[in-house]
Parts: structure tokens; C-alpha cells; sequence
């Protein structure tokens, strides 16, 4: 084996990158900004620093993980290490080793059931879904010395948008996630000097885009991603704070069901006719009288008039005779269900509308405004949302089927409510008009 000489020198942002201890850490969040070297120079760095270190390093297709990785690392590292090309397997001579693999759907992580890996990188990762991370974590484990650690590269868009955004960007956490185990490191190209020294065009290239894209690519804006669905929910003006229910008001719903998922939306209409989302409900794995009491529980004491409900729930099961409408309907408290419209480019259409006219939702609505803001354009009806990934299109199903009812404001006309609205810069008071 030759002596090892590992050539380049690191941006500010990419050194950030190799002195982070935190068990996630992203990197990036625009085009340019030195992703893919860093990562690769960070698993070869740790490898040699750390004997016997298993290192996991990911793409979304084969074809991405071989242009980008799989050559430069044998460029870099030839007569230091040998590769298996059966196995995709980088070895280190101390016993270290990086393993190049790829998940082009969530059925490509059924080959890494039973691995374990002491450092997981995944290039990209917004391109992958949620299931496909977790999956990959659950493989961050082993029983030695070694440090257990995932590094990502991102940028805005892409089907992976929502939950990366969630963890690093919003740092918004579940049960069992620690805000303390995940970092992120903002780069642009304006980070990335041998870029910029090499191809100095590249930053009038992307100077250049349309202004969502250029938000995106450029400087790395997390709200505005080129393949955004609702553009309308970029700058934060459709979210209302401090919102109260008006004396005077109309309450109706949407119910999404499934067993996947069973998600609520609640809406205030006022005496103008504006609507706000002021409510959310989301959960897994709930039987459909368990949905209905929960749906039941929430909505006690508010005097509901309908709730818009999946057209499905009134197909008979051939078991029973009995409907999804039924059930539900037999539970004591659950308001009244009304069959949705459930066209979607028309009813797209109508949400759409109204997120330019008279539509809001409560920051007390969270993942409803983090589904919204990350849905993507549908790659085959341009004017349809994509269902993919799949578990962020639950409450944005269930608001479309609220909003295709046509909410009709109350009789009476009432003084609006007064709260405020979120911006890019600052917040707006609005008061009662």
C-alpha cells in the first residue's frame, strides 16, 4: 500500500462539518456548496482515524452513487485501499472500511435489515423519504468504541424536503427525537472558494433562475423550493397568530381517514366569509371507532356543523355490510359527516384560491402548515399535487375536502378577529375591521 496523501483544502463550512461531534449532522442547503467532497474527505478521515470503523455511504440510485462517489474515492484513494465491485466495499488497511449503496425506493432498505454501521452518510437527502432515513438509523448501532454518527447533505426540494426541514431547519421534535443530537451547517457557493475560483459563471447561472429556484439554489431558502405546490405559504402571510374564535362564527371540518392515518382539520368561518384552520388532529393506527371518539373529543363543546369526510367511508365492507360512515356515525359526540367532493385538481384549485384570498391557518396547526408548505408539484398532472411522500399529504387532504364544501359564513355579520400574521420580516397586527 502507498502512502496516503489526500489533496484539497476545506471551506469554513466544510471544517465545521469535520469538527462536529453531533450524532445528525446536515450540511448545506444550496447548489454549490461542497456537499459531496465534504462528505466523502469526512468518512475517509474518520476511517483512518478510527480503526475498524464500518461506514455506510448512500445515494438515491446506483447510477448518482457512482458518478459522485465511487469514482472520485478510488481516484483519490488508489494503491491505499482496495474495493470490492461485488460488494461496493472500500477498505482501509487498520480494518476500516466504507460501503456504497444505494435506495431508489423504500423496498431497497430491506438489504440493510440486520446491518450495522458505526458512521451512515446519505448524499442528498432530500431525495429519499422519511421511512427510508429511519430506516437507515435503525442501523446505526454496534456494541464497540467506535462513534455512532449520520451525516447528511441537502438542499430545499425534493421529495425528502419535509422531514429534513422539520429536523434541522425548523428543529422541530417528536417523542424519542433530542434537539440536542442534531446539528446543521448552512452553505452556499459563496462558502465554496475552489468553486468559485474555478468557475466563476456558476453564481451568475444561478443569479439567473426564476425567483423561487434562485431562493433555493443560491441562497438556500428552505420556504420557497423550485417544485413547491402552495408557493402561496413561502412567506409566512397565511399563518395567524393568537388566533381566538370569534363570538360569531361557523365551525366546520375535513377528516382524511385511513389506518395509515387519521387526520382533522378544523376551520373558523367568520361573518366576512374568512376562513382560518384552527385546529389539527394527526395519528397513526386508529380503528375507526377509536377515530371517530377521538375526532368527538376534539370537537366538544365547539358546536360543530358538519365535517367533510373521504367518499370512501361510504363503501359497504363485504364482511360486514357495514360502512367506515357507520361506524363513525354510531359514536356518541362525533358530528355530523357530510360525503366530500373529492376531485383534486379542481379542489387544489379552490384551496389555492383561497390561500390568495381569505384563507389562514393558526400557528397552532404545525404539521398542517409544514405539509402544506412542503407538498411538490405532481411529475405527470401539472396542475395535481404529488402523494408522495405519502405522510405528508394526509391534513392537506383533509383541509381540500373542507374547502370543496363551500363553507358558507354565519348570518350575522360580526366584528373580525384580531391577531398576527407571520412575515418574512417582522409580524403584521391586524386589527378588527
Amino acid at each position: 500500500m502507498k502512502k496516503l496523501i489526500l489533496e484539497g483544502t476545506p471551506s469554513e463550512k466544510q471544517k465545521l462539518l469535520f469538527a462536529s461531534r453531533k450524532k445528525y449532522t446536515a450540511y448545506g442547503g444550496a447548489r454549490g456548496g461542497g456537499k459531496s467532497w465534504a462528505l466523502r474527505r469526512k468518512l475517509v478521515l474518520m476511517c483512518i482515524h478510527y480503526p475498524g470503523l464500518r461506514c455506510l455511504l448512500v445515494r438515491r440510485s446506483y447510477g448518482e452513487l457512482r458518478y459522485n462517489h465511487i469514482l472520485p474515492l478510488l481516484s483519490e484513494l488508489k494503491g491505499a485501499v482496495s474495493y470490492s465491485e461485488a460488494n461496493k466495499l472500500i477498505s482501509f488497511p487498520n480494518g476500516s472500511s466504507i460501503k456504497l449503496g444505494y435506495l431508489s425506493d423504500d423496498g431497497d432498505t430491506l438489504q440493510y435489515q440486520g446491518l450495522e454501521f458505526d458512521v451512515i452518510a446519505i448524499d442528498e437527502a432530500t431525495q429519499l423519504t422519511e421511512y427510508r432515513f429511519n430506516a437507515l438509523k435503525a442501523c446505526l448501532r454496534g456494541s464497540n468504541a467506535n462513534p455512532k454518527r449520520m451525516y447528511l447533505t441537502c438542499n430545499p426540494g425534493g421529495v425528502g424536503h419535509a422531514w429534513v426541514k422539520r429536523l434541522f431547519i425548523d428543529r422541530v421534535y417528536r417523542d424519542g427525537e433530542r434537539a440536542e443530537d442534531y446539528g446543521f451547517i448552512h452553505a452556499t457557493v459563496f462558502d465554496n472558494t475552489a468553486l468559485l475560483a474555478s468557475d466563476p459563471d456558476y453564481v451568475a447561472q444561478l443569479q439567473s433562475l426564476p425567483d423561487g429556484m434562485r431562493q433555493a439554489w443560491l441562497y438556500g431558502s428552505w420556504d420557497v423550493f423550485s417544485g413547491q405546490f402552495f408557493t402561496e405559504m413561502a412567506d409566512g402571510s397565511r399563518i395567524v397568530r393568537d388566533f381566538r374564535l370569534p363570538e360569531i362564527c361557523r365551525v366546520t371540518g375535513g377528516l382524511d381517514y385511513g389506518f395509515d392515518s387519521t387526520a382533522l382539520v378544523l376551520l373558523c368561518a367568520d361573518a366576512y366569509g374568512r376562513l382560518t384552520v384552527f385546529r389539527e388532529f394527526i395519528q397513526k393506527d386508529l380503528t375507526l371507532s377509536a377515530a371517530a371518539r377521538r375526532v368527538a373529543e376534539i370537537c366538544r363543546g365547539l358546536r360543530v356543523d358538519y365535517i367533510a369526510a373521504s367518499p370512501d367511508l361510504w363503501n359497504r365492507r363485504q364482511d360486514s355490510g357495514i360502512s367506515g360512515y357507520e361506524t363513525m356515525a354510531g359514536v356518541s359526540g362525533m358530528p355530523a359527516l357530510i360525503r366530500a367532493d373529492d376531485r383534486r385538481v379542481a379542489g387544489w384549485r379552490a384551496v389555492r384560491e383561497l390561500l390568495s384570498t381569505d384563507l389562514y391557518i393558526s400557528d397552532r396547526c404545525p404539521s398542517l402548515i409544514g405539509s402544506m408548505s412542503a407538498l411538490c408539484y405532481d411529475k405527470e398532472r401539472a396542475e395535481d399535487c404529488s402523494d408522495q411522500p405519502h405522510d405528508i399529504t394526509h391534513l392537506p387532504e383533509a383541509l381540500r375536502y373542507a374547502v370543496m364544501s363551500r363553507i358558507s359564513p354565519p348570518e350575522r355579520r360580526a366584528e373580525r378577529y384580531t391577531g398576527t400574521f407571520r412575515r418574512d420580516r417582522g409580524a403584521v397586527t391586524v386589527a378588527k375591521y
